[in-house]
């Protein structure tokens, strides 16, 4: 029922305007304001003890090797490596050395973001779109005989304008995986057998139209469909041998019910749930009848469940893991139990992750990551309880250099506790210093403790940088999701923003007259909110393809969300009502571009499908007439966020110098020529926009 899908980080069933690792950002071409000589010797004293100050590239740069997995039989290691400049997907032997990798991809216009391996090793799959709209299709290479004669990748789904969705990748059909394309009616999937050598697709279930996902079953037969309405809320339905659809479980559209994946005995399947309680939880629910049982809560009644790992051998479940302040890993049997002990004994103080496993359980990839280690991943052999570390993703960051990022609450205005993270910049009193507030995206997502490449660089740059999760925030309970439903811009959610910035300042840590916003996607709405509704408390802002009209953003949702429209509008708004239509428009910042006062910063990919340009050409336009302050940068080959690295460091050196004009933080002043005229490139004479 939630396929991976071929975009990034989009899945059909839980749509969301976030982005899926953080974008970086650009500007013009502006010295920093020229200060007094009190404020001068006033930021030098502040900055005297900050660590040297790290080059962009090494926080915003491609990693250096990333994405690493086994291959099903244990032979191969592929994983993401830049080739010319552009990610794409390597290979090597298990006993190689990683330095005698070879590409087996050569994609020389956009990076490789999403790939896996068939069910036996043969071949690798990954998905590509172009310039960003977020029409994957899916391809084919063969890692064995990559460089032979005739052998060339193959486009599986040579379809124009489809986002394919991967089902099912069966064990016992290795040559043949599920998919699902959008061809017939781009609102829907239908469900396809494809032929891994052939490229023929056998169509197995036409969409009625209604369903938003598929779910199969061990052997990849489609057993489960799911949709949701206003009506009957979200529906998980046992798909009949003749075709028809029968319901079996139901929730409200305010709650969670997503199967994951089908238990051994092939008659129940493993359900996240929240129905009738507060946390999600992990449950059985019998395929046929629709009964369930639990199976496990989160054991310190904090956080939701927060996923799980089976065993490829037996399909067993080995382990489960919950997300609050940081991750907490629950094994389900003795073995796992042990390999959990020695894993936390060799690598102390990271959060741990099982990356990849071959199917006869005895070789895992284990990934590492902390606050001031962006990565790396372990050769974990289970048998020999052997280590070995393949590689750092960015192995010339100084983490010595970066700063810890501390867990904390504080309270909003109503009472309510907020979870967030703080970053305070390294080698200065936390006290009055500039501050950069950092609403993540979704919005119905969350941040985690962990590596923030944005935070990090902030914080070398000498801010503090806060990472609130307001409410309307996943994870932390239905209460606490539901009650950002429809409290955008003008509500709950973004009070709980400025009141993290209210705890700043009320702490000593704030300078109130030095605080931004900054935001990739819904953070970019809330950076425009908070710009427009409380135009006192900022003193800069920047956007990163975030909506400025929730009625234009909601007219102009992908066709593929359209299934899922009802619990979109649940949670925003819809536009059809014409009371939601007053509302929607009272918490549009764009109805309000006269309020906004402070310098503001807007980036955008021309071709993004979630939030389309409009929604920057438009707040844009309307400051510009109004004669306030506002930059603006357009990237023609990117779409919801920006994958290219060169635009990524553009992005970053324009944000960078943005911040350092209007709120005091240092820059790095320096920036190569061919970075300067991309960041020319990018940038938009506004007098231009129509």
């Amino acid at each position: 029922m939630k396929p991976l899908y071929l975009g990034v980080g989009l899945m059909l069933v839980s749509a969301s305007i976030s982005i899926s690792r953080p974008v970086r950002n650009p500007l013009l071409v502006l010295s920093p304001t020229v200060a007094t000589a009190e404020e001068t010797a006033e930021q030098s004293a502040e900055t005297s003890s900050l660590p040297p100050l790290i080059e962009r590239e090494l926080f915003f740069s491609d990693p250096e090797i990333s994405g690493a997995q086994l291959s099903p039989n244990g032979d191969f290691i592929a994983f993401q490596k830049p080739l010319n400049g552009i990610v794409n997907v390597w290979v090597k032997g298990i006993d190689e050395p990683m330095e005698a990798a070879r590409p087996v991809t050569a994609d020389a216009e956009s990076p490789i973001m999403f790939y896996f391996w068939s069910a036996d090793g043969r071949y690798i799959l990954y998905g590509q779109d172009t310039g960003g709209n977020e029409n994957f299709r899916l391809y084919a290479v063969e890692p064995e005989t990559v460089g032979e004669a005739g052998t060339a990748t193959r486009d599986l789904t040579p379809i124009e304008n489809i986002t394919a969705a991967v089902y099912a990748v069966p064990k016992e059909t290795p040559n043949q995986i599920i998919i699902g394309l959008n061809e017939r009616d781009p609102r829907i999937h239908d469900v396809y057998r494809l032929d891994l050598t052939t490229g023929d697709r056998t169509l197995l279930i036409q969409n009625d139209g209604t369903v938003a996902g598929w779910t199969s079953d061990l052997q990849g037969n489609i057993r489960l469909a799911y949709r949701q309405s206003s009506e009957n809320g979200k529906e998980i339905l046992k798909v009949e041998e003749n075709g028809s659809l029968t319901p079996i479980y139901t929730c409200s559209l305010e709650e969670t019910c997503d199967p994951l994946r089908f238990h051994p005995n092939n008659q129940q399947v493993y359900l996240k749930t929240n129905k009738g309680v507060d946390l999600t939880q992990l449950e059985l629910l019998d395929a046929s009848t629709g009964e369930t049982e639990l199976v496990e809560t989160d054991p310190e009644q904090e956080v939701d469940f927060g996923g799980a790992l089976f065993s490829p051998a037996t399909d067993e479940l080995v382990s489960t893991y919950y997300v609050g302040d940081r991750s907490r890993i629950y094994p389900k049997s003795e073995p796992w139990s042990a390999d959990l002990a020695f894993l936390q004994q060799q690598l102390p103080d990271v959060e741990l992750s099982v990356e990849s496993v071959t199917f006869d359980d005895r070789l895992a990839l284990v990934g590492t990551q902390s606050d001031v280690n962006p990565g790396a991943m372990y050769l974990f052999n289970r048998d020999a309880q052997t280590l070995e570390k393949l590689y750092d993703a960015w192995p010339a960051l100084p983490s010595e250099h970066l700063a810890t990022v501390q867990p904390i609450r504080y309270n909003a205005r109503d009472g309510v506790e907020i979870p967030a993270y703080l970053t305070l910049p390294k080698g200065v009193s936390p006290e009055n210093l500039p501050v950069i507030i950092f609403p993540h995206g979704g919005p119905w997502g969350r941040d985690s403790w962990g590596y923030s490449p944005v935070a990090q660089f902030y914080a070398n740059r000498g801010y503090a940088v806060l990472q609130p999760n307001f409410r309307g925030s996943a994870g932390f309970g239905k209460a606490f999701l539901n009650a950002g439903n429809q409290q955008w811009g003008t509500g709950i959610m973004q009070h709980d923003i400025t009141d993290g910035v209210q705890h700043l300042i009320d702490q000593g840590i704030a300078d109130p007259e030095r605080v931004g916003i900054m935001g990739f996607s819904y953070g970019g709405y809330a950076t425009l909110a908070g710009l427009a509704f409380t135009p006192e408390r900022y003193a800069a802002g920047a956007s990163v393809v975030g909506p400025s009209s929730l009625i234009t953003l909601m007219e102009n949702i992908p066709p593929y969300w359209i299934p899922i429209q009802d619990s979109m509008s649940l949670r925003v708004g819809d536009p059809d009502d014409p009371e939601d239509y007053e509302r929607l428009k009272a918490q549009s910042p764009l109805f309000f571009a006269n309020e906004i006062q402070a310098p503001l910063l807007v980036v955008q990919g021309a071709n993004d499908p979630r939030v389309l340009q409009q929604e920057s050409d438009q707040i844009v336009k309307a400051l510009r007439d109004l004669d306030r302050p506002v930059e603006y940068l357009v990237a023609p080959d990117e779409g919801h966020g920006f994958r290219k690295e060169i635009n990524a460091l553009a992005m970053t050196a324009a944000l960078e110098r943005f911040f350092a004009q209007h709120l005091g933080g240092r820059y790095q002043a320096e920036i190569t020529p061919e970075l300067e005229a991309q960041l020319e490139s990018l940038t938009v004479d506004i007098e231009t926009l129509p």
